[in-house]
């Protein structure tokens, strides 16, 4: 039976279907009729396949504690070889109910109340919640916008971050989010090398890895054994497949101590068995997805190019990051000397869009908006020129 969820302009209504993104504009203080590109989910129906696999799933009417077999890692882990050139073994594999989970499980297994984390602001927010939330520090070696518009790592002050700090535990993020780096094998290297000198733990948070569209992504993990012996890697098919609702993620861990450690504090949390819609979700999506997935990784690329160049053509004093990576572009308003504060105001109240402020993500997110562009075109253009008209007036800044 050949894919049938392949029209991607098809404007699909997600309002009253318990939405995040749609449905709890006013709970969450935003006027009830903003168009939203904010969480990081696609306006887009997953996969047929999945769908199927679902609906005869469902079919059976019984939903009674479930579990894998043997079959679920090795489709996984054909897909992990296929894309990522990553063979794993079934033994390295846990699964949670989301990466977010998987961070603070790591925090709780590989520190102590009152210990340093590192971070890499501008970073995504749940990073420093996990922290914090479970009463730890956040320290941040901070990244830096280049010439060639796009971020770099100060290695040295990474190091002076670690070696100051008494650092055990890093959360890495590739493709970075917000700001869309696809860390090179050479800086992934670098950064590693410096974690093995001080014995620091790296969680590779690496759910946007399927969504690649310059470089090439490399499993931190992969890269040598050293860096395999202290990685814990977050995968999960929620970003690549739209199944954020399923709560499923595939979490590997190499090393025998890391990973039983991590799983004592996943046991102590009540998890045992997942959503079986979840598992079948999965397996369908990594068996048999690849056709969606191409095609939308495709369409997702083209609209990044054409924000791209509608900010280059329409919104002077705007600028767009340079994206390697991931459905979410990251807006620099800064040139527009309008605070923070206003531009989050006119974009929410006048231009009706719910964007991510910048400021989430960090004081160095100040001036920036996160716009997710996994929508249908004409959804993006609406947004984009929305922008254009609540900032501009005869092409001068108001």
């Amino acid at each position: 039976m050949p894919e049938r969820n392949l029209n991607f302009d098809k404007v699909e209504n997600r309002r009253n279907t318990r939405s995040l993104k749609y449905d709890f504009a006013v709970k969450r203080g935003k006027p009830e009729d903003v168009l939203p590109l904010w969480v990081a989910d696609m306006d887009f129906k997953t996969s047929s396949y999945i769908e199927d696999a679902l609906v005869e799933r469902a079919r059976e009417a019984i939903f009674g504690y479930s579990d894998v077999q043997s079959e679920y890692h090795e489709i996984v882990n054909s897909w992990m070889i296929k894309h990522h050139n990553w063979n794993t073994k079934e033994e390295w594999l846990i699964k949670t109910p989301g990466v977010v989970f998987a961070l603070a499980m790591a925090v709780k297994a590989y520190t102590n109340i009152g210990d340093k984390i590192l971070v890499q602001y501008p970073r995504y927010y749940p990073f420093s919640e996990t922290i914090e939330d479970n009463g730890r520090r956040v320290v941040s070696s901070d990244l830096y916008l280049g010439e060639d518009n796009r971020y770099h790592i100060d290695f040295e002050d990474f190091e002076s971050k670690i070696r100051d700090n008494n650092i055990k535990l890093f959360f890495l993020c590739n493709p970075h989010n917000p700001v869309g780096r696809v860390w090179t094998r050479e800086e992934l290297t670098r950064i590693g090398d410096i974690c093995v000198k001080y014995g620091v733990t790296v969680v590779s948070d690496e759910i946007h890895s399927d969504f690649v569209f310059k470089g090439e992504h490399t499993v931190f993990a992969n890269i040598k054994k050293e860096f395999e012996d202290i990685t814990i890697t977050c995968t999960s098919p929620s970003k690549t497949f739209n199944l954020a609702s399923m709560l499923i993620s595939n979490i590997f861990i190499a090393n025998d101590n890391l990973r039983y450690r991590f799983k004592r504090e996943v046991d102590a949390a009540g998890i045992s068995q997942l959503s079986v819609l979840g598992l079948v979700a999965t397996e369908a999506a990594y068996s048999q997805g690849e056709e969606w997935y191409q095609a939308v990784k495709n369409y997702i690329g083209e609209n990044i190019e054409y924000t791209r160049k509608f900010v280059q053509e329409n919104l002077p004093c705007v600028s767009m990051i340079d994206t390697e990576g991931t459905y979410l572009l990251w807006l620099d308003f800064r040139g527009t000397e309008i605070s923070a504060h206003d531009l989050n105001d006119r974009i929410i109240n006048e231009a009706k869009l719910w964007l991510d402020d910048g400021r989430i993500f960090g004081s160095q997110g100040e001036g920036f908006q996160r716009i997710n562009v996994a929508c249908p075109r004409v959804i993006l253009e609406e947004a984009l020129n929305r922008i254009k008209n609540v900032l501009y007036y005869d092409s001068y800044v108001i």
